[in-house]
Protein backbone atom coordinates (compact mmCIF):
# COMPACT_ATOMS: atom_id res chain seq x y z
CA UNK A 1 0.00 0.00 0.00
CA UNK A 2 1.78 2.95 -1.43
CA UNK A 3 0.24 6.42 -0.21
CA UNK A 4 1.81 10.10 -0.41
CA UNK A 5 2.75 12.74 1.80
CA UNK A 6 0.45 15.61 0.97
CA UNK A 7 -2.20 13.48 -0.16
CA UNK A 8 -5.61 14.61 0.60
CA UNK A 9 -8.89 12.41 1.32
CA UNK A 10 -11.73 13.05 0.71
CA UNK A 11 -10.85 16.61 -0.47
CA UNK A 12 -9.96 17.51 3.22
CA UNK A 13 -7.54 15.97 5.28
CA UNK A 14 -4.14 16.13 3.82
CA UNK A 15 -1.68 13.63 5.53
CA UNK A 16 1.58 14.39 6.82
CA UNK A 17 3.24 11.80 8.70
CA UNK A 18 3.34 7.87 8.74
CA UNK A 19 2.90 6.93 12.51
CA UNK A 20 1.83 3.00 11.91
CA UNK A 21 1.68 0.53 8.99
CA UNK A 22 -0.08 -3.33 9.25
CA UNK A 23 -1.00 -6.13 6.38
CA UNK A 24 -4.01 -4.11 5.70
CA UNK A 25 -3.68 -0.57 6.47
CA UNK A 26 -1.74 2.82 7.58
CA UNK A 27 -2.15 5.52 10.48
CA UNK A 28 -1.51 8.86 9.83
CA UNK A 29 -1.18 12.20 11.01
CA UNK A 30 -2.92 14.49 8.96
CA UNK A 31 -4.53 18.22 8.60
CA UNK A 32 -8.04 18.80 8.46
CA UNK A 33 -7.91 21.70 5.64
CA UNK A 34 -11.23 22.94 7.12
CA UNK A 35 -10.60 23.60 10.36
CA UNK A 36 -7.40 24.00 10.49
CA UNK A 37 -6.49 21.26 13.24
CA UNK A 38 -4.03 17.96 13.68
CA UNK A 39 -6.26 14.39 12.61
CA UNK A 40 -4.81 11.21 12.87
CA UNK A 41 -6.09 9.23 9.82
CA UNK A 42 -6.29 5.53 9.41
CA UNK A 43 -6.77 4.00 5.50
CA UNK A 44 -7.49 0.29 5.12
CA UNK A 45 -7.48 -1.54 1.87
CA UNK A 46 -10.20 -4.52 2.01
CA UNK A 47 -8.91 -5.95 -1.25
CA UNK A 48 -5.73 -6.74 0.41
CA UNK A 49 -7.90 -9.68 2.40
CA UNK A 50 -8.75 -12.60 -0.44
CA UNK A 51 -11.96 -13.49 -1.28
CA UNK A 52 -15.83 -12.77 -0.05
CA UNK A 53 -14.26 -11.22 3.00
CA UNK A 54 -13.13 -8.19 1.36
CA UNK A 55 -16.50 -7.09 1.25
CA UNK A 56 -17.12 -8.40 4.45
CA UNK A 57 -14.40 -6.26 5.83
CA UNK A 58 -15.42 -3.04 4.16
CA UNK A 59 -19.14 -3.55 5.34
CA UNK A 60 -18.07 -4.45 9.05
CA UNK A 61 -15.64 -1.53 8.84
CA UNK A 62 -17.96 1.41 8.01
CA UNK A 63 -20.78 -0.24 10.44
CA UNK A 64 -18.36 -0.22 13.18
CA UNK A 65 -17.80 2.91 12.67
CA UNK A 66 -21.12 4.64 12.99
CA UNK A 67 -21.65 2.40 16.07
CA UNK A 68 -18.02 3.05 17.95
CA UNK A 69 -19.24 7.13 17.27
CA UNK A 70 -22.16 6.86 19.30
CA UNK A 71 -19.69 5.80 22.22
CA UNK A 72 -19.08 9.11 24.31
CA UNK A 73 -16.16 8.93 26.90
CA UNK A 74 -13.35 10.90 27.83
CA UNK A 75 -11.29 8.29 27.78
CA UNK A 76 -12.04 6.96 24.10
CA UNK A 77 -10.55 8.86 20.79
CA UNK A 78 -12.90 10.48 19.14
CA UNK A 79 -14.10 9.35 15.77
CA UNK A 80 -14.51 12.97 13.49
CA UNK A 81 -15.18 10.86 10.18
CA UNK A 82 -15.05 8.00 8.47
CA UNK A 83 -16.38 6.44 4.25
CA UNK A 84 -14.58 5.25 1.47
CA UNK A 85 -12.34 6.64 -1.18
CA UNK A 86 -12.00 4.61 -4.34
CA UNK A 87 -10.57 0.92 -2.72
CA UNK A 88 -9.31 2.39 0.35
CA UNK A 89 -11.70 2.98 3.61
CA UNK A 90 -10.92 5.78 6.11
CA UNK A 91 -11.75 6.70 9.43
CA UNK A 92 -10.41 9.90 11.08
CA UNK A 93 -9.98 10.40 14.45
CA UNK A 94 -9.24 12.83 17.21
CA UNK A 95 -4.68 13.90 17.30
CA UNK A 96 -4.01 12.47 20.78
CA UNK A 97 -0.73 14.05 22.22
CA UNK A 98 1.12 11.84 24.42
CA UNK A 99 3.45 8.44 24.53
CA UNK A 100 1.43 5.07 24.47
CA UNK A 101 1.64 3.18 26.85
CA UNK A 102 4.37 1.16 25.75
CA UNK A 103 6.75 3.81 25.41
CA UNK A 104 5.75 5.17 29.01
CA UNK A 105 6.13 1.68 30.41
CA UNK A 106 9.86 1.42 28.85
CA UNK A 107 10.34 5.20 30.15
CA UNK A 108 9.61 4.17 33.71
CA UNK A 109 11.70 0.83 35.07
CA UNK A 110 10.03 -0.14 37.30
CA UNK A 111 6.58 0.91 36.53
CA UNK A 112 4.78 2.66 39.61
CA UNK A 113 2.31 0.03 41.06
CA UNK A 114 0.14 3.28 41.80
CA UNK A 115 0.34 4.40 38.27
CA UNK A 116 -0.56 0.97 36.88
CA UNK A 117 -3.82 0.92 39.77
CA UNK A 118 -4.40 4.33 37.51
CA UNK A 119 -4.07 3.08 34.16
CA UNK A 120 -6.34 -0.09 34.69
CA UNK A 121 -8.92 2.35 36.27
CA UNK A 122 -9.13 4.77 33.56
CA UNK A 123 -9.41 1.59 30.91
CA UNK A 124 -12.10 0.03 33.18
CA UNK A 125 -14.02 3.43 32.97
CA UNK A 126 -13.66 3.36 29.66
CA UNK A 127 -13.98 -0.87 28.99
CA UNK A 128 -17.15 -0.23 30.92
CA UNK A 129 -18.59 2.20 27.91
CA UNK A 130 -17.52 0.46 25.33
CA UNK A 131 -18.94 -3.16 26.65
CA UNK A 132 -22.69 -1.01 27.26
CA UNK A 133 -22.95 -0.35 23.03
CA UNK A 134 -22.49 -3.58 23.10
CA UNK A 135 -18.56 -3.53 21.75
CA UNK A 136 -15.68 -5.76 22.44
CA UNK A 137 -12.51 -4.03 21.73
CA UNK A 138 -10.39 -7.68 20.75
CA UNK A 139 -7.39 -5.59 20.77
CA UNK A 140 -6.49 -3.58 23.96
CA UNK A 141 -2.56 -3.84 24.57
CA UNK A 142 -0.20 -0.85 25.23
CA UNK A 143 0.63 0.01 21.85
CA UNK A 144 -3.51 0.96 21.80
CA UNK A 145 -3.11 3.27 25.32
CA UNK A 146 -1.90 6.32 25.10
CA UNK A 147 -1.26 8.49 28.43
CA UNK A 148 -1.60 12.34 27.60
CA UNK A 149 0.33 15.27 29.55
CA UNK A 150 -2.19 15.58 31.76
CA UNK A 151 -2.13 12.02 32.76
CA UNK A 152 -5.37 10.78 31.27
CA UNK A 153 -5.28 8.00 29.65
CA UNK A 154 -6.88 7.49 25.78
CA UNK A 155 -8.04 3.91 24.17
CA UNK A 156 -7.23 3.96 20.60
CA UNK A 157 -8.01 1.84 18.07
CA UNK A 158 -11.60 0.55 17.95
CA UNK A 159 -11.16 -1.13 14.11
CA UNK A 160 -11.13 -4.49 14.97
CA UNK A 161 -13.74 -4.34 17.96
CA UNK A 162 -16.55 -6.85 17.15
CA UNK A 163 -20.10 -5.09 17.30
CA UNK A 164 -21.91 -8.11 19.62
CA UNK A 165 -24.49 -9.51 17.70
CA UNK A 166 -25.66 -13.35 17.21
CA UNK A 167 -25.28 -13.03 13.32
CA UNK A 168 -21.48 -11.67 13.15
CA UNK A 169 -19.11 -13.11 10.87
CA UNK A 170 -15.62 -13.69 12.62
CA UNK A 171 -13.13 -11.89 10.29
CA UNK A 172 -9.33 -13.54 9.97
CA UNK A 173 -6.68 -12.77 7.74
CA UNK A 174 -4.38 -15.51 6.13
CA UNK A 175 -6.13 -18.31 9.11
CA UNK A 176 -5.67 -16.17 12.07
CA UNK A 177 -7.90 -14.37 14.58
CA UNK A 178 -7.93 -10.99 15.21
CA UNK A 179 -5.90 -9.97 18.02
CA UNK A 180 -2.45 -9.23 19.09
CA UNK A 181 -0.99 -13.09 20.55
CA UNK A 182 0.03 -11.81 23.99
CA UNK A 183 -2.79 -10.17 25.22
CA UNK A 184 -5.14 -12.58 23.78
CA UNK A 185 -7.78 -14.23 25.76
CA UNK A 186 -7.85 -18.30 25.38
CA UNK A 187 -11.16 -18.66 23.78
CA UNK A 188 -9.99 -15.52 21.10
CA UNK A 189 -7.01 -17.77 20.44
CA UNK A 190 -9.42 -21.00 20.00
CA UNK A 191 -11.92 -18.98 17.55
CA UNK A 192 -14.27 -19.05 20.06
CA UNK A 193 -17.03 -16.48 21.30
CA UNK A 194 -15.92 -12.91 22.36
CA UNK A 195 -17.36 -10.88 25.08
CA UNK A 196 -17.01 -8.14 27.83
CA UNK A 197 -14.41 -10.71 29.55
CA UNK A 198 -11.84 -10.99 26.80
CA UNK A 199 -11.41 -7.30 27.18
CA UNK A 200 -11.08 -8.68 30.65
CA UNK A 201 -8.03 -11.29 30.27
CA UNK A 202 -6.11 -8.42 28.10
CA UNK A 203 -6.33 -5.75 31.00
CA UNK A 204 -5.16 -9.14 32.96
CA UNK A 205 -2.00 -9.59 30.57
CA UNK A 206 -1.30 -5.56 30.64
CA UNK A 207 -1.64 -5.42 34.33
CA UNK A 208 1.28 -7.99 34.26
CA UNK A 209 3.23 -6.45 32.25
CA UNK A 210 2.98 -2.90 33.90
CA UNK A 211 3.89 -4.41 37.16
CA UNK A 212 6.41 -7.24 36.43
CA UNK A 213 8.32 -5.63 33.08
CA UNK A 214 6.73 -8.83 30.82
CA UNK A 215 3.97 -9.92 29.32
CA UNK A 216 3.07 -13.14 31.08
CA UNK A 217 3.16 -15.32 28.26
CA UNK A 218 6.16 -14.97 25.78
CA UNK A 219 7.30 -17.28 23.11
CA UNK A 220 9.22 -16.92 19.72
CA UNK A 221 6.31 -17.77 17.45
CA UNK A 222 2.64 -16.94 17.50
CA UNK A 223 1.47 -20.64 18.17
CA UNK A 224 3.51 -21.41 21.16
CA UNK A 225 2.02 -18.01 23.11
CA UNK A 226 -0.97 -19.03 22.36
CA UNK A 227 -0.43 -22.35 23.93
CA UNK A 228 1.14 -21.04 26.85
CA UNK A 229 -2.17 -18.34 27.41
CA UNK A 230 -4.31 -22.00 26.80
CA UNK A 231 -2.43 -24.34 29.28
CA UNK A 232 0.10 -22.41 31.36
CA UNK A 233 -0.72 -21.07 34.66
CA UNK A 234 0.77 -17.07 34.80
CA UNK A 235 3.57 -16.07 37.54
CA UNK A 236 2.37 -14.41 40.21
CA UNK A 237 3.51 -10.74 40.30
CA UNK A 238 4.46 -10.81 44.23
CA UNK A 239 7.11 -13.13 43.38
CA UNK A 240 8.91 -11.13 40.79
CA UNK A 241 7.69 -7.60 42.50
CA UNK A 242 7.48 -8.12 46.34
CA UNK A 243 5.87 -4.45 47.05
CA UNK A 244 2.88 -4.96 44.79
CA UNK A 245 -0.20 -5.11 47.61
CA UNK A 246 -1.84 -8.74 47.93
CA UNK A 247 -5.69 -7.75 46.38
CA UNK A 248 -3.48 -5.99 43.30
CA UNK A 249 -1.93 -9.56 42.59
CA UNK A 250 -5.03 -11.64 43.45
CA UNK A 251 -7.29 -9.18 40.68
CA UNK A 252 -4.52 -9.89 38.38
CA UNK A 253 -4.48 -13.84 38.67
CA UNK A 254 -8.41 -13.53 38.78
CA UNK A 255 -8.60 -11.25 35.08
CA UNK A 256 -5.98 -14.16 33.50
CA UNK A 257 -8.21 -17.09 34.34
CA UNK A 258 -8.26 -19.52 31.78
CA UNK A 259 -12.34 -19.99 32.23
CA UNK A 260 -14.06 -16.96 31.24
CA UNK A 261 -16.06 -17.68 34.25
CA UNK A 262 -13.90 -17.63 36.73
CA UNK A 263 -13.05 -14.02 35.91
CA UNK A 264 -14.74 -10.89 37.71
CA UNK A 265 -18.05 -10.20 36.18
CA UNK A 266 -17.62 -6.62 34.25
CA UNK A 267 -14.98 -3.81 34.05
CA UNK A 268 -17.40 -2.39 36.63
CA UNK A 269 -16.09 -4.62 39.05
CA UNK A 270 -12.48 -4.17 38.44
CA UNK A 271 -12.81 -0.82 38.88
CA UNK A 272 -14.36 -1.10 42.20
CA UNK A 273 -12.22 -3.74 43.38
CA UNK A 274 -9.32 -1.07 41.87
CA UNK A 275 -10.56 1.82 43.51
CA UNK A 276 -9.65 0.78 47.57
CA UNK A 277 -6.24 1.07 46.06
CA UNK A 278 -6.45 4.27 44.02
CA UNK A 279 -4.10 7.14 45.76
CA UNK A 280 -6.23 9.35 47.66
CA UNK A 281 -6.74 12.93 47.24
CA UNK A 282 -3.79 14.96 46.83
CA UNK A 283 -0.56 16.51 45.49
CA UNK A 284 0.33 14.79 42.41
CA UNK A 285 3.90 13.68 41.95
CA UNK A 286 5.32 16.31 39.28
CA UNK A 287 6.39 13.34 37.03
CA UNK A 288 5.53 13.61 33.45
CA UNK A 289 2.20 12.35 31.96
CA UNK A 290 1.72 10.57 35.71
CA UNK A 291 -1.34 8.68 35.61
CA UNK A 292 -2.55 8.78 39.29
CA UNK A 293 -3.43 13.17 38.38
CA UNK A 294 -7.06 12.74 37.27
CA UNK A 295 -7.82 10.79 40.98
CA UNK A 296 -5.48 12.69 42.64
CA UNK A 297 -6.86 16.39 41.71
CA UNK A 298 -10.02 14.87 39.83
CA UNK A 299 -11.52 17.45 37.14
CA UNK A 300 -8.60 19.94 38.43
CA UNK A 301 -7.51 22.38 35.54
CA UNK A 302 -3.69 21.75 34.08
CA UNK A 303 -1.46 23.00 34.48
CA UNK A 304 -1.66 23.37 38.57
CA UNK A 305 -0.44 26.36 38.09
CA UNK A 306 0.61 29.19 35.53
CA UNK A 307 3.91 28.37 34.30
CA UNK A 308 6.36 28.68 31.04
CA UNK A 309 8.10 25.23 30.66
CA UNK A 310 10.61 24.44 28.43
CA UNK A 311 10.31 24.50 24.77
CA UNK A 312 9.22 20.84 23.48
CA UNK A 313 10.73 19.60 20.50
CA UNK A 314 8.45 19.05 17.73
CA UNK A 315 7.70 16.28 16.28
CA UNK A 316 8.69 14.75 12.74
CA UNK A 317 6.63 16.44 9.85
CA UNK A 318 6.74 13.71 6.88
CA UNK A 319 5.63 16.85 4.83
CA UNK A 320 9.72 17.99 5.09
CA UNK A 321 11.85 15.55 4.34
CA UNK A 322 15.00 13.83 5.77
CA UNK A 323 17.04 16.02 3.05
CA UNK A 324 14.48 18.91 3.04
CA UNK A 325 15.15 21.61 0.35
CA UNK A 326 14.93 24.83 3.19
CA UNK A 327 13.46 26.78 0.42
CA UNK A 328 11.10 24.93 -0.67
CA UNK A 329 9.80 24.58 2.75
CA UNK A 330 9.71 28.23 3.87
CA UNK A 331 7.57 28.74 0.62
CA UNK A 332 5.30 25.82 1.17
CA UNK A 333 4.94 27.97 4.57
CA UNK A 334 4.02 31.04 2.79
CA UNK A 335 1.20 29.53 1.06
CA UNK A 336 -0.02 27.55 3.98
CA UNK A 337 -0.22 30.65 5.72
CA UNK A 338 -1.89 32.76 2.66
CA UNK A 339 -4.39 29.61 3.25
CA UNK A 340 -5.34 30.34 6.44
CA UNK A 341 -3.54 27.10 7.70
CA UNK A 342 -1.79 28.55 10.22
CA UNK A 343 -1.70 25.04 12.54
CA UNK A 344 0.33 23.29 9.53
CA UNK A 345 2.44 25.93 8.93
CA UNK A 346 3.53 25.67 12.53
CA UNK A 347 4.69 21.69 12.29
CA UNK A 348 6.57 22.78 9.49
CA UNK A 349 8.32 25.30 10.63
CA UNK A 350 9.35 23.32 14.31
CA UNK A 351 10.73 20.53 11.62
CA UNK A 352 12.41 22.50 9.49
CA UNK A 353 14.62 25.07 12.15
CA UNK A 354 16.91 22.05 13.58
CA UNK A 355 17.24 21.04 9.54
CA UNK A 356 17.99 24.47 8.60
CA UNK A 357 20.49 25.27 11.88
CA UNK A 358 22.02 21.87 11.07
CA UNK A 359 23.10 23.35 7.48
CA UNK A 360 23.14 26.69 7.65
CA UNK A 361 24.41 27.07 11.74
CA UNK A 362 22.62 28.54 14.36
CA UNK A 363 23.34 32.09 14.26
CA UNK A 364 22.97 32.36 10.26
CA UNK A 365 20.57 34.86 8.83
CA UNK A 366 18.63 31.70 7.53
CA UNK A 367 18.15 30.31 10.82
CA UNK A 368 17.33 33.68 11.97
CA UNK A 369 14.69 34.34 10.06
CA UNK A 370 13.25 30.81 10.26
CA UNK A 371 13.23 31.22 13.86
CA UNK A 372 11.37 35.13 14.07
CA UNK A 373 8.81 33.13 11.33
CA UNK A 374 8.26 30.48 13.78
CA UNK A 375 7.65 32.35 16.69
CA UNK A 376 5.11 34.96 14.87
CA UNK A 377 3.17 31.87 13.64
CA UNK A 378 2.75 30.62 17.31
CA UNK A 379 1.71 33.92 18.00
CA UNK A 380 -0.96 34.02 15.43
CA UNK A 381 -2.10 29.99 16.41
CA UNK A 382 -2.58 31.33 19.81
CA UNK A 383 0.24 28.94 20.99
CA UNK A 384 1.82 31.57 23.44
CA UNK A 385 3.15 29.20 25.36
CA UNK A 386 5.69 27.45 22.70
CA UNK A 387 6.05 30.90 21.36
CA UNK A 388 7.44 32.61 24.87
CA UNK A 389 11.21 30.42 25.00
CA UNK A 390 11.77 31.34 21.53
CA UNK A 391 10.71 34.92 21.66
CA UNK A 392 13.29 35.11 25.05
CA UNK A 393 15.72 33.21 22.44
CA UNK A 394 15.90 35.64 19.84
CA UNK A 395 15.68 38.74 22.08
CA UNK A 396 18.61 37.19 24.00
CA UNK A 397 20.82 36.84 20.80
CA UNK A 398 20.22 39.97 19.10
CA UNK A 399 20.67 41.59 22.17
CA UNK A 400 24.08 40.56 22.34
CA UNK A 401 24.95 41.70 19.02
CA UNK A 402 23.09 45.01 18.86
CA UNK A 403 22.76 45.99 22.40
CA UNK A 404 19.33 46.45 24.45
CA UNK A 405 18.18 49.37 22.79
CA UNK A 406 17.97 47.88 19.85
CA UNK A 407 14.66 47.66 17.74
CA UNK A 408 14.35 43.63 17.16
CA UNK A 409 15.37 43.34 20.41
CA UNK A 410 12.69 45.63 22.13
CA UNK A 411 10.03 44.33 19.56
CA UNK A 412 11.38 40.34 20.86
CA UNK A 413 10.77 41.88 24.26
CA UNK A 414 7.53 43.37 23.40
CA UNK A 415 6.16 40.05 22.11
CA UNK A 416 7.67 38.63 24.86
CA UNK A 417 5.35 40.43 27.38
CA UNK A 418 2.27 39.95 25.47
CA UNK A 419 2.71 35.53 25.90
CA UNK A 420 2.82 36.07 29.70
CA UNK A 421 -0.05 38.26 29.73
CA UNK A 422 -1.62 35.92 27.58
CA UNK A 423 -0.78 33.44 29.83
CA UNK A 424 -2.01 34.80 32.82
CA UNK A 425 1.09 36.13 34.48
CA UNK A 426 0.77 39.34 35.33
CA UNK A 427 3.44 39.82 37.15
CA UNK A 428 6.02 39.07 34.72
CA UNK A 429 4.37 40.43 32.12
CA UNK A 430 4.43 43.91 34.45
CA UNK A 431 7.79 43.48 35.09
CA UNK A 432 8.41 42.93 31.02
CA UNK A 433 6.44 46.14 29.92
CA UNK A 434 8.06 48.44 32.75
CA UNK A 435 11.37 47.11 31.42
CA UNK A 436 10.92 48.12 28.41
CA UNK A 437 9.09 51.76 29.10
CA UNK A 438 12.41 53.56 29.24
CA UNK A 439 13.23 52.56 25.49
CA UNK A 440 10.24 53.84 24.27
CA UNK A 441 9.85 57.09 25.55
CA UNK A 442 13.71 58.25 25.11
CA UNK A 443 13.64 59.81 21.61
CA UNK A 444 17.60 59.03 21.63
CA UNK A 445 16.76 55.26 21.72
CA UNK A 446 13.77 53.88 20.25
CA UNK A 447 11.22 57.27 20.49
CA UNK A 448 8.11 55.75 19.45
CA UNK A 449 4.71 57.61 21.32
CA UNK A 450 2.58 54.86 20.08
CA UNK A 451 4.35 52.08 21.56
CA UNK A 452 5.44 53.74 24.32
CA UNK A 453 1.11 54.84 25.22
CA UNK A 454 0.06 50.94 24.42
CA UNK A 455 2.69 49.62 27.13
CA UNK A 456 1.66 52.70 29.43
CA UNK A 457 -2.03 51.00 28.79
CA UNK A 458 -0.82 47.75 29.57
CA UNK A 459 0.69 48.73 32.42
CA UNK A 460 -2.32 50.32 34.07
CA UNK A 461 -4.44 47.14 32.94
CA UNK A 462 -1.97 44.74 34.40
CA UNK A 463 -1.91 46.49 37.65
CA UNK A 464 -5.83 46.93 37.74
CA UNK A 465 -5.57 42.65 37.36
CA UNK A 466 -2.95 42.67 40.49
CA UNK A 467 -5.29 44.71 42.58
CA UNK A 468 -3.39 47.82 42.90
CA UNK A 469 -6.05 50.24 41.90
CA UNK A 470 -4.29 53.44 43.30
CA UNK A 471 -1.11 52.67 40.92
CA UNK A 472 -3.87 51.70 37.94
CA UNK A 473 -5.57 54.95 38.10
CA UNK A 474 -2.17 57.35 38.71
CA UNK A 475 -0.77 55.61 35.32
CA UNK A 476 -3.67 55.93 33.48
CA UNK A 477 -4.81 59.15 34.13
CA UNK A 478 -1.21 60.38 33.37
CA UNK A 479 -1.55 58.83 29.78
CA UNK A 480 -5.13 59.67 29.41
CA UNK A 481 -3.54 63.82 29.62
CA UNK A 482 -0.61 62.75 27.23
CA UNK A 483 -2.94 60.92 24.78
CA UNK A 484 -5.29 64.01 24.61
CA UNK A 485 -2.73 66.23 24.21
CA UNK A 486 -1.06 64.79 20.92
CA UNK A 487 -4.17 63.13 19.59
CA UNK A 488 -7.29 65.36 20.92
CA UNK A 489 -10.26 64.08 23.20
CA UNK A 490 -11.64 61.85 20.63
CA UNK A 491 -9.10 59.19 20.17
CA UNK A 492 -9.34 55.88 20.24
CA UNK A 493 -7.07 55.54 22.94
CA UNK A 494 -8.29 58.13 25.25
CA UNK A 495 -12.23 57.21 24.76
CA UNK A 496 -10.94 53.47 26.00
CA UNK A 497 -9.06 55.11 28.70
CA UNK A 498 -11.22 57.76 29.93
CA UNK A 499 -14.36 54.54 29.88
CA UNK A 500 -11.54 52.70 32.18
CA UNK A 501 -11.25 55.60 34.54
CA UNK A 502 -14.75 55.97 34.50
CA UNK A 503 -15.39 52.29 35.51
CA UNK A 504 -12.81 52.87 38.19
CA UNK A 505 -14.70 55.64 39.97
CA UNK A 506 -12.23 58.61 39.73
CA UNK A 507 -13.30 60.18 36.42
CA UNK A 508 -16.94 61.51 35.68
CA UNK A 509 -18.33 62.36 32.57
Amino acid sequence: MTVATGRVVAGRYELSTLIGQGGMGQVWTAYDQRLDRRVAVKLLRPDKVAGAEAEELRRRFLRECRVTAQVDHPGLVTVHDAGSEGEELFLVMQYVDGADLSDHLAEHDPYPWQWAVAVAAQLCAVLSAVHAVPIVHRDLKPRNVMVKQDGTVTVLDLGVASVMDTDTTRLTHTGSPIGSPAYMAPEQAMGGAVGPYTDLYALGVLLHELLSGEVPFAGSTALGVLHRHLYEPPVPVRRIRAEVPEPLESLVLRLLAKDPQHRPASAQEVYEDLSALLPARGTPSGAPLDPTRPFLRPHAPWPDRARTPAPQPAAPIAAVPDKPDVAAAVDEVKRLLGEGRITQAVDILGAILPVAADRHGERSTVVRTLRKQYAATLMDDGQYRRALPELRRLAEERAAEAGQADPQVLRFRYETAQCLEQLGEPAAALAEYRALLPYYENQYVAGDPQLAHDVRRRIGHLLLALGDRPAAHDTLARLLMDVERLHGPGHPMAAEVRRTLQWLGQVRG
